[in-house]
């Protein structure tokens, strides 16, 4: 289910491509790995509950103009935030002489409220919850009256938007990249975006495969999974759904090519197509993203302990009670599974979290506005290959602009991270997308809408002084 986020890659959203982050270590690769604490509400919907945890967040303060710079705010998603990544953002924050701030999700990373997972210990977990502890943070770091501005991608996009949208006397504007503000409970269009980006001569070689390994588990079910390094995955359609997210996590990250080439090339040779994408998993999927098989074991998904890979457990929470996101086979001409459906994903949530969890997406669109959204000063960006593009806000007006960043490779993320996504690149360079132009042009309408929207924030202050 590759995700989604930002600082985190994947299911949905990706380290798991059903959830959406990086975890990056390279030292350059960040502006700051130094670790800070705010003492955090638990429930911040209570009148009684008064208990607090530990948040982590990160500040970069070196471009900041004294007294009166700017304060932009990257939101950390579903994953651990281990500093503020030197992307695109750094680029932003120097330009507008701006200090960087960035707070970890709660229950992700370090910032865990308790001790163990159990169901009943992640009620607090939810994006307006998450919403709260922005605002929260935002009254702590500062109270002098310096602009505001707030970013994010894939769910952390979504948390932007929605934050703009919720606290707007709190921020002079957000950008939402590549977010995700619609919950869909039936998302097939994900399978079907997937299609459109590898192109004509690309789909009919995966939709082969697929129809190839599930005959292969048929005739020998152990050789097949071995053959993924996964054989502890015991039920089939959790393998079947690996099998999907690999090629997402080439398609949505911005190289479609090391998906594409290799096995349109053993094709067009009669080479065993099954052993070709085995090797393109091997070598891309798992050497370069860290994908991993274990990411869809449910004796993992099941784990109550706090780990490095809890991520995974607490995304599907995620989407097994708010946002869905449920990648289903469309009815034809689907490239992943028809095992991969809506009672697959039920059957998760119930086995995971208990008998009767169910994901409130009408509830969740009502509350926010899906992507009918009806707020202010939200930028909202997407990559023109990015399967996750559908569940966000793709048309356009003058209070909430929205620009396609049009390419080959433009994925997720595309106008932070530049393309092709890497684990191990994340300085948001343009210079190797497929069209440059179209990524320096979306940013230069970003920087436009921050100008603007930062100098009427300005207007306000002063004529409120």
């Amino acid at each position: 289910m590759v995700l989604l986020s930002y600082t985190s890659l994947s299911h949905g959203l990706l380290q798991d491509p059903r959830r959406i982050s990086h975890g990056l270590s390279a030292s350059g690769k960040y502006l700051t790995r130094d670790e800070l604490w705010f003492n955090q509400t638990l429930d911040h919907f209570s009148p009684y509950d008064h208990r607090k945890f530990g948040q982590r967040y990160y500040e970069y303060l070196d471009h900041l103009r004294v007294p009166d710079g700017p304060i932009f705010l990257m939101i950390c998603g579903e994953g651990p935030c281990n500093g503020i990544p030197n992307d695109y953002l750094s680029v932003l924050a120097k330009k507008f002489e701006a200090g960087v701030v960035s707070l970890e999700h709660r229950y992700y990373g370090k910032s865990s409220p308790f001790n163990s997972l159990a169901t009943e210990n992640l009620k607090y977990l939810s994006s307006k919850q998450a919403l709260s502890d922005l605002a929260a943070f935002r009254e702590y770091y500062q109270a002098i009256d310096n602009p505001w501005f707030f970013f994010g991608a894939s769910y952390s996009g979504a948390l932007s938007a929605w934050f703009r949208l919720k606290f707007p006397h709190l921020t002079c504007g957000s950008l939402a990249s590549s977010a995700v503000v619609r919950a869909v409970y039936e998302y097939f269009e994900y399978d079907q975006q997937i299609g459109e980006s590898v192109g004509p001569e690309c789909k009919p070689v995966l939709q082969e495969i697929n129809k190839l390994v599930e005959l292969g588990l048929k005739v020998n079910n152990k050789a097949m999974k071995a053959l993924f390094n996964a054989t502890e995955l015991d039920v089939d359609a959790d393998f079947l759904y690996l099998i999907a997210d690999a090629q997402v996590v080439a398609v949505q990250y911005g190289n479609p090519d090391k998906l594409c080439v290799p096995l349109v090339e053993a094709k067009k040779n009669g080479s065993d197509l099954v052993e070709a994408y085995a090797k393109y998993v091997r070598e891309y999927c798992v050497e370069v993203f860290g994908l991993s098989s274990k990411t869809y074991s449910r004796k993992h998904l099941l784990d109550t302990r706090i780990t490095p890979e809890s991520a995974d457990r607490l995304w599907w929470f995620q989407t097994c009670t708010e946002v869905a996101y449920f990648q289903v086979a469309p009815g034809n001409d689907s490239i992943r599974s028809h095992q991969i459906n809506t009672e697959y994903h039920l059957d998760l949530c119930n086995s995971l979290f208990g008998k009767g969890v169910y994901p409130e997406v009408d509830a969740t669109n009502l509350y926010y506005g899906g992507d009918r959204i009806a707020a202010t000063k939200i930028v909202f960006t997407n990559g023109s290959q990015d399967p996750w593009r559908h569940a966000s806000k793709q048309t356009s007006s003058p209070d909430l602009p929205s620009y396609i960043v049009n390419c080959h490779n433009c994925g997720h993320g595309s106008d932070l991270r530049g393309c092709p996504q890497s684990p191990m690149i994340i300085e948001g360079d343009s210079k190797n997308c497929s069209s440059p132009d179209a990524v320096n042009k979306v940013r230069q309408h970003i920087i436009e809408h921050i100008d603007l929207w930062l100098s009427e924030c300005r207007g306000v202050l002063r004529s409120s002084m």
